[in-house]
């Protein structure tokens, strides 16, 4: 089989000529023979051995798809239309170079062949070949296993089509409609994600050289600058490119872990280590799961549909085998907590859009054992993502809490600094709406004027008549409701977490200044508020006490401090009740003094904004999708104008047998506002400064260790997975 990777040196010097004096020096180290990309004929053989070895129920579920396509298409009518067929080369490529069965080669090369005719025939139309990259790449990936099984003639006409296919599209004006064109800020699993793959196992070929040559260099710098741009998102805790789940545990990791494998291939040089932030996302995983009955949750952040909040789970188990080979030796505890992760994650099995991982893991044996969650502290500032995730513990019956401020990336995120997101049981309090049908082209205007708005979120909104709304993926608001201008801006102000209490403050002011605003034939739009801040002290296991501190331009600013349901609250005087799932929840309002409590939302009204309701179209949705969008949400309004106004609320969640909510005693002076109350853990008492510089104090007796201190004024730091652990 090795006599199958053997392709001379002098040949690859010799289509390089000129154009080699133009390359860079790290180019030399692209191996000559092919195959280059994820395995080359060094590795080869103990690819194959995992095949037939420990991996052999990857390797046959490969064969059973590639049998029965091969079953498929010698019963198709001999008019049968091209199709997509790049993975399935790729599959049946590597079938065969592990049985040597030559019917697997030729089937590959009809999935060749049929590929790029569907690739040539869609930029004719017009149309998109696809979102992702992955087919296309799967084509590079059989032309570079089969190399050396193809004639001459076969490996130019392949390939030079296949380049002419994605440059076509790349340089199509105008832009073909979904094809994505994205960079290396986003998933990077477009069209351009194909330039590395084709430069890298196409160089020295003599196929379209300088093309070629571009691309190859082109590629290796975009992915260095998406290693970067993901190092600086992670910090030191863990992360992406987005806050969006379905993206970072989704198809996001794709491209880092790719290119680990196929630098190592096609060069020998393991760079792997030299970015440690990509074995970080386990930390993020974690802390982003929720235990639920039916599989794990997540909170729903940013461009998350909203229907069922389940965390998305099918890549995961790859994502966590490959950070346990790259990363066992340079960073261990991750290394742990990925193959945590993958005890639990449900189903166990390595996703299918890019069915070689299972084969090049020949690490997972050297992997450290799993790190249990429980040794994590109760709260991780996640400083880049702009997130602050709060917990009891990590069981079902634990209380679960998201607190969004700071951060450096927009990317899929929306109009909603201080907002929270609480889980017991059940959402209690939620992100609302949704992003369905956007794609078909519906839908947009719910999207962008309610779902990624302020209104949506469990936030503070000032309403300035006149001013301008905010667009959103590109597009403008129809109306806007007091919200925020800026998704970036906000900063944490003090952060600090022990066995007693978690206490978060964030200083929002700059998200909600829009800048000088010009209507016509009227003054420039003043800006509509002086501050907008929120802290909140999280007494374990189940009590919140949440200050903020609004303060208008102008007294005639409506303010409303928001909470999000799933269902209809219920509202007795000042203290709000709401149900969902198995939890619920109870909101005390303590300030302002004469606040009024008013529930919006139900039948026509699920998602008012602007005086009107943003409904959804063309979704069919059950009763509980429809209550995981939220369809209720409570406004706590002043009762008089005034230019500042302290919100002081206290809440306290559990299960469907909590039948009613602690005594609260009110804490006020000069400059100061706050809360006692006696809890199971014994007697608390929490303040607030209401003037000046953000603070406070809290006191605890009557159990455990007494506590009489002030909060923090400092934002604590965080390294490491157990960092800050009890």
């Amino acid at each position: 089989m090795a006599s199958r990777f053997v392709l001379s040196g002098l040949m690859l010097l010799a289509a390089c000529g000129a154009s080699a004096q133009e390359l860079p020096p790290w180019a030399a180290k692209i191996r000559p023979d092919h195959p280059r990309l994820f395995f080359n004929a060094d590795t080869w053989p103990a690819v194959r051995a995992r095949a037939e070895g420990p991996e052999r129920a990857s390797y046959d579920d490969i064969k059973a798809r590639v049998d029965a396509l091969r079953s498929r298409l010698e019963n198709a009518p001999q008019d049968t239309e091209p199709a997509d067929l790049g993975k399935e080369a790729a599959w049946a490529a590597f079938v065969y170079l592990v049985s040597g069965d030559t019917g697997y080669l030729a089937l590959a090369k009809d999935c060749l062949d049929t590929s790029l005719a569907f690739y040539e025939a869609c930029f004719e139309q017009r149309k998109p070949v696809n979102w992702y990259s992955t087919s296309r790449v799967h084509a590079t990936l059989a032309w570079d296993w089969l190399y050396n099984a193809f004639t001459e003639e076969e490996r130019a006409e392949y390939m030079a089509r296949l380049i002419h296919a994605v440059d076509n599209v790349i340089k199509a004006e105008p832009r073909i409609h979904r094809e994505n064109i994205s960079n290396y800020t986003t998933g990077f699993y477009g069209v351009n994600n194909c330039l590395w793959f084709i430069g890298c196992t196409a160089f020295g070929c003599g196929i379209e050289p300088d093309l070629v040559n571009e691309w190859l260099v082109w590629g290796r710098e975009e992915n260095l600058r998406m290693l970067e741009h993901r190092r600086k998102s992670c910090g030191d805790d863990g992360g992406g490119a987005s806050a969006t789940l379905g993206y970072v545990f989704g198809a996001y990791p794709w491209a880092e872990q790719n290119f680990f494998y196929t630098w190592l291939s096609s060069t020998g040089d393991n760079i792997a280590a030299d970015w440690p932030h990509s074995a970080w996302l386990a930390n993020y995983v974690i802390w982003n799961w929720i235990p639920g009955d039916a599989g794990p949750l997540e909170f729903g952040y940013g461009d998350t549909p909203h229907t069922t909040n389940r965390l998305s789970t099918g890549q995961l188990y790859s994502h966590m085998a490959n950070i346990r080979h790259l990363f066992a030796d340079v960073e261990p505890e991750a290394a742990a907590l990925a193959r945590h992760i993958q005890d639990i994650v449900p189903g166990r099995s390595y996703a299918r859009d890019w069915f070689i991982y299972p084969f090049l893991l020949t690490g997972l044996d050297a992997s450290p054992a799993p790190l249990a969650p429980e040794r994590l502290p109760h709260a991780r500032h996640f400083e880049n993502m702009g997130q602050i995730f709060m917990r009891s513990g990590t069981g079902p019956d634990d209380t679960y809490c998201l607190f969004s401020c700071g951060g450096i990336l927009a990317q899929h995120r929306h109009y909603d600094a201080l907002n929270f997101i609480l889980y017991h049981r059940g959402f209690l309090a939620l992100d609302t709406g949704t992003r369905l049908g956007n794609e078909q082209g519906i839908n947009h205007d719910h999207l962008v004027t309610y779902y990624a708005q302020t209104v949506a979120h469990n936030c503070v909104v000032i309403h300035q008549p006149g001013e301008p709304a905010r667009s959103y993926w590109g597009m403008p608001a129809g109306a806007m409701h007091g919200g925020q201008h800026s998704i970036l801006g906000s900063e944490v102000e003090a952060f600090e977490v022990n066995d007693a209490y978690v206490y978060v403050a964030g200083d929002g002011t700059a998200c909600y200044r829009h800048g000088p605003v010009k209507r016509d034939g009227q003054p420039d739009l003043p800006e509509k508020c002086e501050l907008v801040t929120r802290q909140i002290v999280f007494i374990l296991p189940d009590h919140f006490v949440i200050c903020d501190r609004v303060v208008a331009t102008d007294a005639a600013y409506r303010k409303e401090w928001l909470m999000h349901t799933a269902h209809e609250p219920a509202i007795t005087d000042t203290t709000i009740r709401a149900d969902h799932g198995g939890g619920r929840m109870f909101c005390r309002t303590l300030l302002p003094a004469d606040a009024g409590l008013t529930a919006v939302g139900g039948p026509g009204k699920e998602f008012w904004a602007g005086g009107q309701n943003w409904r959804l179209e063309g979704v069919n949705l059950k009763p509980e999708e429809r209550a995981m969008m939220g369809q209720w949400r409570v406004e706590v309004s002043p009762g008089a104008a005034r230019k500042a106004d302290v919100f002081l609320h206290v809440i306290q969640a559990g299960d469907s047998s909590l039948d009613g909510m602690v005594d609260t005693e009110m804490i006020e002076t000069e400059d100061a506002c706050g809360v006692r109350m006696t809890l199971e853990s014994g007697d608390w008492a929490v303040t607030f400064s209401t003037r000046g510089d953000l603070g406070g104090h809290v006191v605890h007796s009557g159990g455990g260790t007494p506590i009489d201190t002030a909060l923090a004024t400092s934002v604590l730091a965080q390294r490491g997975i157990e960092a800050g652990g009890r």
